[in-house]
């Protein structure tokens, strides 16, 4: 089913990340965590992999298995990143081969190394010069990505979300958000999206932060902001691991509370292949 087909029948969706596991005793831990997780039922799931591609072989055996085993509605990711344009029409067609009907298109990170991305031969510099040739390639429901505090890379929030047009306008059917904590600036993102002309749904991604060590690796990884309170909350008992986590756990039930209390059209969870924070947050909405 496409994820598009999903929408018409759920006005929220709920819905997990996963990444392929990297050893046998993560992957036994993955299968407990996935079987926990089945009971709640997700909209959909999308699985990712590694910064340049590094996990790109586990992650298509890993969609074909969470679709076609688990059942359920499974979205691969795919980058721009060591892929020309045969490369990609090869791993789609395998992806079609395997009954996968959702993607998640990007441009990725840079290989491990590099500090700037470079377009391999006859590939593509762009997710939206990606997400149009698949479409216009293919019938895959594709998705992409947006950063509700700009990307990175972006000069402005107006740059990015002129951006972002771009690939609704390529063939992105909707949006899951970056990680963030502070739902003002997703309302913003939102509403400044909508006068830009887009009009798909940006779905909220969110992880909750259950430990302290986990504030400098979120922050760095996508660039977002942490409100002090919170920080301040977390420092005051980093040493109380128990503390910490319910801390964040409140935190994220909250936070996902008003999301869906203002309009959000459900929730994206980065799981980080664990369960339990994923399901106390999931059962308390």
């Amino acid at each position: 089913m496409k994820i598009t087909d999903i929408f018409k029948n759920q006005e929220r969706t709920f819905s997990f990340e996963f990444f392929p596991p990297n050893s046998e005793i993560s992957a036994v831990d993955f299968g407990i965590n996935v079987g926990q997780l089945m009971r709640l039922s997700p909209s959909f799931v999308t699985v990712t992999y590694g910064a340049g591609g590094s996990t790109q072989e586990r992650t298509f055996a890993l969609v074909d298995y969470l679709q076609n085993k688990v059942g359920f509605t499974t979205a691969a990711h795919y980058t721009c990143v060591n892929s020309d344009r045969d490369k990609i029409i090869r791993d789609l067609n395998h992806l079609k081969s395997i009954n996968i009907k959702n993607l998640m298109l990007l441009r990725g990170d840079p290989p491990k190394g590099d500090q700037k991305f470079e377009a391999p031969k006859n590939g593509f510099n762009h997710a939206s010069d990606l997400i149009e040739f698949v479409h216009q390639q293919y019938q895959f429901c594709n998705a992409g990505a947006c950063y509700v505090e700009k990307h990175p890379e972006a000069a402005t929030l107006e740059q990015d979300l002129n951006n972002v047009k771009k690939k609704v306008d390529a063939g992105a059917e909707f949006l899951i958000t970056q990680l963030f904590f502070n739902n003002e600036y997703y309302f913003n993102y939102v509403e400044q999206a909508r006068k830009m002309g887009i009009t798909s749904r940006i779905i909220p991604g969110i992880i909750p932060i259950t430990a302290y060590r986990q504030i400098e690796r979120f922050t760095q990884m996508s660039g977002t902001n942490i409100p002090q309170e919170f920080i301040a909350q977390l420092e005051v008992n980093k040493n109380n691991p128990g503390k910490t986590y319910n801390i964040g756990i409140e935190y994220t039930i909250n936070q996902c509370r008003e999301l869906l209390a203002k309009g959000a059209p459900g929730i994206h969870f980065y799981t980080l292949n664990k369960s339990r924070a994923t399901i106390e947050i999931f059962e308390s909405l």
